[in-house]
């Protein structure tokens, strides 16, 4: 008796559309940060109803952007990658599963869709203060939390493996 395994890549479909490559969270954050730049500049030079086309026209382009953006990293991937290669991590506590260093990594690829344009180092900071209320079930500190966030940043910034990123 054979079994077989399920080996259905997650597409991130578009709900729409059903094509490839639909990133919700990148869409949203690239509209809602448009929209709110168009809408002040409206509001400054036509007024409450320049303000109110301004957010509307911005949104739309902002999401355009933002869902760029997004599907340049491909969360299933980048998920499949740290999984396998975690462990050989100079930061990796021994005894302690992929589980624990997942939602570090995610946050770190998350992190550089939104913040392509700034440095690890004028983010890192921030970073710090919201991992808090990113880590979900992982026990790990910001302290051990930030050298996984960073591989995860590097990564997706030099378009290279992991492996070759420089861990502080």
């Amino acid at each position: 008796m054979s079994t077989s395994k399920n080996t259905t890549k997650d597409e991130n479909l578009d709900p729409i559309t059903g094509e490839p490559g639909s990133h919700p969270v990148g869409t949203a954050l690239g509209a809602a940060g448009a929209g709110a730049a168009a809408g002040a500049l409206g509001g400054a030079v036509a007024g409450p109803v320049g303000a109110a086309v301004g957010a509307v026209i911005g949104a739309v382009a902002g999401g355009l952007a933002g869902k760029g953006v997004a599907e340049s990293i491909d969360p299933t991937a980048e998920d499949a990658y740290w999984g396998e290669h975690y462990a050989s991590r100079p930061y990796v506590t021994k005894g302690h599963d992929y589980e624990q260093y997942k939602p570090a990594y995610q946050y770190g690829w998350e992190a550089h869709s939104l913040h392509a344009d700034k440095s690890w180092d004028e983010i890192e900071s921030e970073l710090g203060k919201g991992w808090e209320s990113r880590k979900g079930g992982s026990k790990l500190a910001w302290d051990n939390a930030r050298h996984a966030s960073r591989d995860a940043w590097e990564k997706i910034g030099a378009g290279k493996p992991a492996s070759t990123s420089k861990v502080i």
